[in-house]
């Protein structure tokens, strides 16, 4: 377990980063006065790594990560998103996201939810892993089924399926479990290192779980209060697959309270 001060090493040697921020800064000029969301992020993900990203509620976390979504754009600095300028990205079909919003079409049954994203990018050759990512979601029994259907934790895995369809080079997910029960959450993190495993897309995922962060991750990264600012960067030790027992060890559970000291250190003191 260690802290450092610059990203970690790439998976192999000379691997270019999968997603860069350098001095990025974000104001919102619309409100009255203007709010500073982000200061100076610089955060670099290697190409085919697992990073997480947690801080307070409020930090800039979501807002970093709609920039690197080409969903917003920054004040001052540069974004990079699989060494492409974010909207280019996008366009060419390398990014997919994962919002706490499921975003379903309510006509549409589950399967044509996750088919949508193969018929946006023209792409009709891969259906069958359309069917084999409901499976690995637990919904099998329910691809017929209109969102309205189903539960709130259940309409995310589906969008979480929509989201990997396409096998995206880099993928971005915004609390994509925060709504689902323990047990739930659970199974979907070790699925979702399974499909991490089989596709090595560049990953960022914004959490407010040190657990989840430290059992998903290749590192956390660990943002301030706004305005957001990178202050710890801990790299994650722990061999892949991972069994989720290793988050009852010693070592996994002393790496998370380091990364918890340093996440409360931002925080004002309550008086």
């Amino acid at each position: 377990m260690r802290q450092n001060n610059e990203p970690p090493a790439a998976p192999q040697a000379g691997s270019p980063a999968g997603i860069l921020l350098s001095e990025v800064t974000k104001t919102f000029s619309t409100v009255s006065p203007p709010v500073e969301a982000i200061r100076l992020l610089d955060m670099s993900v290697p190409d085919g790594a697992f990073a997480a990203l947690i801080g307070p509620s409020g930090c800039g976390k979501s807002t970093a990560l709609r920039m690197i979504a080409g969903l917003d754009l920054p004040t001052t600095g540069t974004v990079q998103t699989g060494g492409l300028p974010p909207a280019e990205a996008v366009r060419s079909h390398q990014v997919g996201v994962a919002f706490q919003d499921p975003g379903l079409l309510p006509w549409r049954s589950v399967r044509r939810n996750v088919l949508l994203a193969l018929e946006v990018v023209g792409r009709r050759d891969s259906e069958a892993r359309v069917d084999e990512l409901i499976e690995m979601v637990g919904l099998a029994e329910f691809k017929k089924a209109r969102p309205a259907e189903l539960s709130g934790g259940m309409r995310q895995r589906v969008a979480l399926a929509r989201t990997l369809v396409t096998s995206p080079k880099v993928l971005l997910l915004d609390e994509p479990f925060g709504a689902l029960d323990e047990f739930t959450r659970e199974r979907l993190n070790r699925e979702l290192q399974d499909l991490w495993l089989g596709l090595r897309p560049t990953t960022l995922l914004v959490t407010h779980s040190i657990l989840e962060a430290v059992y998903l991750s290749d590192f956390v990264v660990v943002m301030s209060e706004r305005p957001g600012r990178v202050i710890g960067r801990f790299t994650v030790p722990f061999a892949r697959p991972r069994p989720y027992d290793i988050v009852e060890t010693s070592d996994f559970l002393a790496l998370s309270r380091e990364i918890g000291h340093c996440l409360r250190s931002s925080m004002p003191a309550e008086t």
